[in-house]
């Protein structure tokens, strides 16, 4: 007999996440270790009245292109790839590695040239999430590798899992509608402001959020969600920051991360472990070095860092920014084929200011 927790979950991302109409084609893209839930998603998808489409993808296969092809076969995409961000009406993308670092030693440049491959298909997903003509949600079924990566059994990771998407509880839905309602009074509150001041003893930042809008991420498009976020004005951002979590892009682990900003743009970056690769990403495309994404964590279930940016940029008392590609429905404008969320804890002094108002102090918001 199946957890209960996964059906639960299932449930969630359909009927919640994604809202899977009658005649809707629904993309269900996962691998064989997610199985369990993969199952149970593609059973309430057609009680929904969805046309299910599952799209199985091995880490390995990339894998292998990457470390094997040529430079044609590393710009082809195939056509199962590019159904659910330009054909399907809804996509759920559930994640299960058994080895999150599969692709550490494939070097860098192959890793971006990938990435710009893949470049068109990922705006076009961006632009259809924006208008509405795509539902998607993201999400991990637990894995013993996610487990180890943050220091867990998986038991222990399991209910980890299922707690943070509240899985585990007797109406998950009210548990996200309660949120929802809470980020809605940050929203609204930012609406129409316009200059953000950032300081703590790891950052201190200027930037504008003038003609930018605020989203609830209330576990419609990630599960777990809890997080306000949106695309800062391209060229205002003015400062320095210290990420204190390490970032993990394609496998790598960067820590120890200083970038410092000039009228926008990362004019210098450095880190304690694989410097390298980060400039490497850095340097993909002209937007890769320009914010994409400023964003507040919520989500006061998840205290623990895992290694796994899906929970970890909700970590309630955390900021994160991504450099690379701003989401459309933000207003925000910078394009990349890169959008990396970055981590900074809030909750030893970090200050947020909005139009010279404190917002933020120490993980807690004082405008609430």
């Amino acid at each position: 007999m199946a957890d209960q927790r996964i059906i639960k979950l299932a449930k969630l991302l359909v009927n919640y996440s994604i809202g899977v109409n009658p005649g809707d084609k629904v993309a269900i893209r996962g691998s064989a270790a997610g199985l369990p839930l993969i199952k149970e998603v593609h059973k309430e998808v057609i009680r929904a009245g969805g046309h299910a489409v599952p799209i199985w993808r091995e880490p390995e296969f990339e894998e292998f292109l990457l470390r094997e092809g040529n430079a044609d076969q590393i710009d082809f995409i195939e056509p199962t790839s590019a159904f659910p961000y330009v054909e399907a009406d809804a996509f759920i993308s559930i994640s299960a590695d058994t080895n999150t670092r599969h692709k550490s030693s494939v070097p860098a440049a192959v890793q971006s040239k990938r990435t710009e491959a893949k470049s068109e298909m990922v705006e076009t997903y961006m632009r259809r999430s924006a208008n509405g003509d795509l539902r998607w949600v993201g999400t991990m079924f637990p894995t013993a590798a996610y487990a180890q990566d943050a220091d867990m059994s998986l038991e222990e990771f399991e209910d980890f899992v299922y707690g943070a998407c509240h899985a585990d509880k007797e109406d998950p839905v009210a548990e996200w509608n309660a949120l929802s309602a809470m980020q809605q009074k940050l929203v609204d509150y930012l609406k129409g402001k316009k200059d953000v001041r950032v300081k703590g003893p790891n950052v201190d930042l200027t930037l504008s959020i003038d003609g930018r809008t605020f989203v609830n991420s209330d576990g419609k498009k990630n599960m777990p969600s809890g997080e306000i976020f949106t695309g800062p004005v391209e060229h205002s951002v003015n400062g320095w920051i210290n990420y204190t979590f390490p970032a993990i892009h394609n496998g790598r682990e960067v820590d120890g991360i200083t970038l410092k900003f000039e009228d926008g743009k990362v004019v210098d970056a450095t880190a304690k472990k694989n410097e390298d690769y980060l400039i490497a990403v850095l340097d993909t495309d002209p937007g890769a070095r320009y914010l994409g994404e400023f964003a507040v964590g919520t989500n006061m279930g998840i205290q623990r860092f895992t290694r796994s940016i899906l929970y970890d940029e909700k970590i309630g008392g955390t900021m994160h920014m991504a450099v690379g590609a701003s989401y459309p429905e933000t207003g925000g404008l910078n394009k990349s084929a890169v959008h990396w969320d970055m981590i900074c804890d809030m909750r030893d002094g970090g200050q947020i200011f909005i139009d010279d108002e404190l917002f933020y102090d120490s993980g807690t918001f004082t405008v609430l």
